[in-house]
C-alpha cells in the first residue's frame, strides 16, 4: 500500500468512526430515539392504569344508574341519606349523641 493510500484509509476510518459515534448518539439520545421510546412506554403504562381505574369507576356509576332507574325505593333512600330530603307532611328529627 502506498503512503497516500494508507493516509486515505486512515482518513476514511476516522470518518467512519465519527459517523458511527454520531449515529449511535442520535439513536440513543436524539428525538425519537431509544431514550424517548422508553419514556413513552412508561407514560403509556401509567396512562393505561389510569384508564383502567376510570373504566371501573364508570362501570360502577353505570350500574348505580341502572339500579336507580329500576328501583323507586332506591331513589327515595338515596335522596333521604345523601340529600337529607323528607316527604311532604313528614317531620324530621335529628338526634344528637
Amino acid at each position: 500500500m502506498t503512503q497516500s493510500g494508507h493516509i486515505q484509509f486512515k482518513l476514511l476510518s476516522v470518518i467512519m468512526i465519527v459517523l458511527l459515534v454520531f449515529l449511535q448518539y442520535k439513536l440513543w439520545y436524539g428525538t425519537g430515539g431509544i431514550k424517548d421510546k422508553v419514556a413513552l412506554k412508561k407514560q403509556f403504562a401509567i396512562q393505561a392504569e389510569i384508564n383502567n381505574t376510570l373504566k371501573k369507576q364508570n362501570e360502577e356509576l353505570l350500574h348505580q344508574v341502572h339500579y336507580l332507574q329500576r328501583n323507586q325505593d332506591a331513589i327515595e333512600s338515596r335522596a333521604r341519606q345523601e340529600l337529607g330530603m323528607i316527604k311532604k307532611d313528614e317531620t324530621f328529627y335529628q338526634v344528637m349523641k
